[in-house]
């Protein structure tokens, strides 16, 4: 068991107590002990203030000086640091788990990490371990331990992508575990309550900071344009104002504080910087084929607006677009064509000059990697897709990888995610592609947000107490109650509004929970009193040699004929009420449901509990449409990518929604 004191040897502290600060405190200031957590460093006793001496030279040094600023204290530690520990800041490597992908990990695999951590001074590490609170933050305090050891004590930053929701998608979202599991973003957007959002952000910053993290590669706040991307269920949908008052209120939440990461605060890396989601055809970036984005000016301006919202809460880091903004001209100027990771336009002059944004730039993953045969045309035929040979390099996949980091370092980004090995970093500044300065001032922002997380005091968390403080009943409630009244009501035909005690044919439903209200689960359509059909959007897999072609739902947003949920929609008799549900993580094409179905219904991520719970009258459905329901995949393809709700007569427009 940790004990999280202020620990320090007898002779260590007689040692310390002579030690002078490193420098005095700004006249006025207020200085408040934070709390420390140790395990091997020593504590420096400076009166009634304590430090982790965490290179144990027995001297209070300006970066373990927590009176001192965040960026005073970076500026001398990257004055102490090696280039190959410089390097090691500047990259976001995978902390994987010690089970082979798609198998139930126990752990991280430590050999890795530490070989990551200690050989290659890699400080950052992304995670997506699955474990109960107690596991998880037990994991991440070893981790914390073993970095201890390190010449300069510098501890690890543990980043996540979301983990509160239902959907699981590799490199996009991480499954929920014990955590309260809350509708998808486009669920929070359909409640259209800044103050849930933030609600449910402060949930999610409490969770992972108590399991040992320190940063999320969110929020998403792409704003949905093209209703075949794959990732729509991941934004606040089509409403420009509302999307950039639900980015706002996010950053808020997950941050702590209004400017910038609070104490206790989780920091958030906004994406996609910018115009991702007007994806050509509607294939998502992650994929050669989808590598590129039909924007225009005016459709930028709109999707620049939920950025413009976040920046105005100081969020930590930006994380840029993988999509090629094809042919777009920007303030009179030809915009790269290139990932926005590697544009001057888009980093140098949009984000960082007019915008003035200088926390961390972080790019997605792979953008650094090298795009060999798999990467451009896929596995072949009968090998299943793998990781192997994944580079998302849009632009630039001629050059050498010392190269990539050069040109992205010297437009504006700091720190690369899913990278490995950072000994490109040094290779480019060795070989004269990039000046050490440039490292420098990453490395300076990267520190210094480090500082503001609080990790260099506190890096361990209370292993015994992390699964009481995640997963509350409050907190269960809360996600439970979100998840039913973000429910759309997309059509009401005279269903009954009194169910109580009626026999019910379930298709795609648990028996259980129909039980669970009083309801009798009938065996036969035609001895129930009404029938139930849980259903979601329909999607082709149009490129399945591809390894994110083979996950992603793309192509089609119609049900087909055969679809077997329609197939058993019209075998039902004609005269049973039937309630037809549709999960929307891609906006849908209904029109086969509407004729028949009593009770139309759109979610975006409800469990069987919250649907019955709307059926039977306990909770209401005061979801509006966060994006519309186009009529026809000719209606689809006819709209333009960049503009939101934008398709010819919809069957439901945005914001559509009727009562229960």
């Amino acid at each position: 068991m940790i004990r999280f004191a202020l620990l320090c040897s007898c002779a260590a502290l007689a040692a310390c107590s002579a030690v002078p600060p490193s420098a005095p405190v700004a006249l006025g200031a207020v200085v408040t002990q934070p709390v420390l957590s140790t395990r091997t460093v020593p504590i420096i006793n400076l009166g009634k203030a304590r430090f982790r001496d965490l290179n144990r030279n027995e001297t209070l040094d300006p970066y373990e000086d927590w009176r001192l600023p965040a960026e005073r204290r970076a500026a001398d530690l990257v004055g102490r640091m090696t280039l190959v520990e410089k390097a090691g800041q500047m990259v976001v490597s995978n902390a994987f788990g010690n089970a082979p992908f798609g198998q139930k990990s126990t752990g991280y695999n430590r050999d890795l990490v530490q070989g990551l951590a200690m050989g290659a001074q890699v400080s950052y590490f992304n995670s997506m371990l699955v474990l109960n609170s107690g596991e998880l933050a037990a994991e991440h305090n070893a981790l914390q331990e073993m970095a201890e050891h390190r010449r300069l004590g510098i501890p690890l930053v543990i980043s996540t992508d979301p983990r509160h929701h239902f959907q699981q998608t590799f490199g996009a979202s991480v499954g929920a575990g014990d955590f309260s599991q809350w509708p998808e973003q486009t669920g929070l957007a359909a409640l259209r309550d800044p103050e849930r959002v933030k609600e449910f952000a402060s949930i999610e910053r409490k969770d992972l900071r108590a399991v040992g993290f320190q940063m999320l590669l969110g929020p998403q706040i792409d704003l949905m344009s093209e209703p075949r991307w794959a990732r729509n269920n991941g934004t606040f949908g089509e409403d420009t104002e509302l999307a950039a008052a639900m980015a706002a209120a996010y950053v808020e939440g997950i941050q702590g504080g209004v400017d910038g990461v609070a104490s206790g605060g989780l920091g958030a890396v906004v994406k996609h910087f910018a115009g991702y989601s007007a994806a050509k055809d509607g294939f998502d970036a992650h994929n050669r084929y989808g590598r590129f984005a039909v924007m225009d000016e005016g459709s930028m301006a709109l999707h620049l607006r939920p950025f413009e919202a976040a920046f105005a809460k100081s969020p930590s880091g930006v994380m840029p677009s993988y999509a090629i903004l094809q042919d777009l001209v920007l303030n009179g100027k030809s915009v790269e064509q290139t990932g926005a990771a590697y544009s001057k336009t888009m980093m140098t002059d949009l984000l960082r000059g007019q915008y003035g944004f200088d926390g961390v730039v972080l790019t997605d993953w792979a953008v650094t990697a090298d795009c060999g045969d798999i990467c451009m045309n896929g596995f072949p035929a009968g090998q299943h897709p793998t990781f192997e040979g994944i580079s998302t390099a849009w632009g630039v996949e001629h050059l050498s990888q010392p190269e990539r980091f050069a040109l992205a370092l010297s437009v504006g980004v700091d720190q690369f995610g899913g990278v490995m090995s950072p000994s490109p970093i040094v290779e480019a500044v060795q070989s004269g592609l990039i000046e050490e300065a440039v490292v420098d001032r990453a490395v300076t922002r990267i520190l210094t947000q480090s500082f503001r997380f609080g990790v260099f005091e506190a890096p361990f968390v209370d292993a015994d107490a992390a699964d009481g403080i995640t997963g509350s009943d409050a907190d269960k409630a809360a996600a439970h109650l979100a998840q039913a009244e973000s429910m759309v009501v997309l059509q009401n035909r005279d269903m009954p509004n009194d169910l109580a005690g009626k026999r019910v044919f379930l298709r795609n439903v648990n028996a259980d929970a129909a039980r669970a209200v009083g309801l009798i689960v009938a065996e036969t359509p035609a001895s129930a009193d009404f029938a139930i059909i849980r259903t979601a959007a329909p999607f082709e897999v149009l490129h399945p040699h591809y390894f994110f072609g083979s996950i992603q739902h793309e192509g089609s947003l119609a049900f087909p004929d055969a679809h077997p949920d329609l197939a058993a929609m019209r075998a039902l008799p004609a005269d049973l009420p039937v309630v037809v549900d549709v999960y929307l993580d891609r906006p849908a094409i209904v029109a086969p449901f509407m004729a028949r179905a009593s009770l139309l219904l759109g979610s975006f991520g409800a469990s069987d509990a919250a649907l019955f719970d709307v059926l039977m009258g306990e909770i209401d459905p005061i979801g509006r449409l966060p994006f519309e329901l186009p009529s026809s995949m000719d209606a689809v393809i006819a709209q333009n990518s960049a503009r939101p709700a934008d398709s010819a007569r919809p069957l439901f427009p945005l914001g559509h929604g009727e009562t229960r």
